[in-house]
């Protein structure tokens, strides 16, 4: 496929338009998560035709609330599940090589404060290195105490012995959501937000399509395809339930990060607690010019759009850092706070509620009725997951085979210089690791960001009119929160200034899409983003 002379767009009325020309589908996707986007892509340069709905926005769930890590898994390797971390750090390699603007390696420092910590986590991180081979991103080291402090300027220096250094990855996963968006449109694919699906279409008692509704129009689209996968993330449950099922595949689990100004945790590494005091993992993370502190891993009944996180985790998180920071971060230093749900999958039977023993591995299914169901895994592994998820369609007998993966070796949108990557010209990435947002976020195609109105106009330093245009013609969007909270992350940076510039941002996206951007809606949202005078916590 040639480079194209210019981004594609995403015209709402073109897009509809295509959706309404009848016609079945090879795959229809469910789910514009880590996992369907995914999946798009992949089917999509194979040659298949493929349309994908989301009932809101790309990534507006579990997906753009990660911890930004792309990792191989040490607490897999401490499992015992040698293959999920092999898997695992191959995938971060191809994934840092076909989106360097969106993913870079991050040097991660474990302090130790008892004698045993330092040679224990080393030798396991040793093999971490062994298992990544020619895909490592840097070699473990043993620090000093003197090094340690180097490194982590702002780590407790009580008791500290020394530490161990080994290197991860971090990326943005909204960003790289979209980016997979449009490769995959870029590939033929047809993906539609705000479409949600209601129920499932049925042929001589074999799933042949989806009855979609337009959550912006109230109008309904009968959508035919010869196979439909419910990629849904933690809310797969409920379209199996209209398939017949009874017995639920997922054990939600939420985790909870803060965002802190990058004085917390100054220089480039980040801060890893392998054991806290309860025995969970404690991460202080440098992204795009803060520190995210987290995460929890508690179970949760309810699937809430917008989950809140409890406070006895906003109590864990604080304290937690208190005891590894010189400087123990208060409420008041909190400038965002989100809360993300994760797919974790239920083994036959479990009726525990203990998430923690709980597989991070995604699994497949096909029911009786031909409906495909995907779901757990991390983002780490999204296009390991695609591959598994046509392969078994294919071996179903529900698409016809069309030949091997090509998306090991695919650049994304951005990327540069490949057969996807936009302009095709070199890439400019952070000069520093944890950067804020700019312009070297859209790779090769800066080009054309800077051709837009407003290049030079800039609502916040990371922010400019142009980028807001940009998200409206070529990267979907269609509210204030497709803008501030997933193509740009102010939202989960520094809700008090998102708030504050919504009503520009507003202006600047009706302008482009005619359409209302719901700026009364975001300013309620970025309430339950400031811990301190937003919505209450349960």
């Amino acid at each position: 496929m040639p480079t194209l002379a210019s981004p594609l767009p995403t015209r709402r009325a073109d897009l509809m338009a295509r959706l309404n020309k009848r016609t079945v589908y090879d795959l229809a996707i469910v789910g514009g998560g880590a996992t369907g986007l995914g999946l798009a892509l992949d089917a999509a340069s194979r040659g298949y035709s493929v349309v994908l709905l989301e009932s809101d926005d790309f990534a507006k769930g579990t997906s753009s609330r990660s911890t930004k890590l792309v990792h191989g898994g040490v607490r897999y390797l401490a499992q015992g599940n040698i293959a999920l971390v092999r898997e695992a750090l191959h995938e971060r390699s191809t994934l840092l090589h076909n989106a360097p603007h969106i993913a870079q390696a991050l040097p991660f420092v474990m302090p130790s404060y008892a004698w045993w910590e330092k040679p224990f986590y080393g030798v396991g991180l040793k093999l971490y290195d062994a298992l990544a081979g020619r895909s490592g991103l840097g070699r473990t080291e043993f620090l000093s105490r003197r090094e340690t402090l180097a490194s982590l300027p702002s780590v407790q220096p009580e008791g500290l012995r020394g530490g161990v250094m080994y290197w991860d990855g971090q990326f943005n996963d909204a960003k790289l959501a979209l980016a997979l968006a449009r490769s995959a449109a870029l590939q033929g694919a047809l993906l539609i937000n705000r479409m949600r699906v209601e129920r499932l279409r049925y042929t001589d008692g074999q799933v042949s399509g989806v009855h979609g509704v337009d959550t912006l129009t109230g109008q309904s689209h009968e959508i035919e395809a010869r196979c439909v996968v419910n990629a849904t993330g933690v809310w797969v449950d409920a379209l199996r339930e209209q398939d017949g099922s009874t017995q639920a595949m997922v054990a939600p689990s939420q985790g909870v990060h803060m965002v802190v100004d990058k004085a917390f945790l100054p220089g480039d590494a980040a801060l890893m607690v392998p054991k806290t005091a309860d025995g969970r993992v404690l991460f202080a993370v440098p992204w795009l010019g803060q520190v995210i502190l987290g995460t929890t891993d508690t179970p949760r009944d309810d699937l809430a759009p917008e989950p809140l996180a409890f406070e006895s985790e906003i109590d864990f998180i604080l304290q937690e850092s208190a005891r590894y920071l010189t400087r123990p971060p208060q409420r008041s230093d909190v400038k965002s706070i989100w809360v993300g749900l994760r797919p974790l999958v239920k083994p036959a039977q479990d009726e525990g509620d203990n998430t923690k023993a709980l597989s991070r591995e995604h699994t497949v299914l096909v029911s009786r009725s031909g409906l495909v169901t995907v779901t757990g895994g991390k983002w780490t592994t999204y296009r390991a997951m695609a591959e598994d998820v046509l392969q078994k369609c294919v071996a179903s007998a529900l698409l016809a085979p069309r030949g091997g993966a090509r998306t090991e070796h695919l650049p994304l949108v951005g990327a540069g210089g490949g057969e996807v990557g936009g302009a095709g010209g070199p890439v400019s990435v952070p000069v520093s690791i944890g950067a804020p947002e700019g312009v070297h976020s859209y790779g090769s195609e800066q080009v054309w960001l800077a051709q837009l109105p407003g290049a030079d106009t800039w609502l916040t330093p990371s922010l400019s009119e142009a980028m807001v245009r940009f998200a409206a013609r070529y990267e979907y969007a269609l509210s204030v929160e497709d803008v501030l909270a997933r193509r740009s992350r102010l939202l989960f940076l520094d809700a008090r200034l998102a708030a504050q510039i919504a009503p520009a941002v507003a202006a600047i996206l009706q302008s482009e899409t005619g359409l209302d951007p719901d700026v009364s809606g975001f300013l309620k949202l970025a309430a339950q983003y400031m811990l301190e005078d937003g919505s209450a916590p349960l």
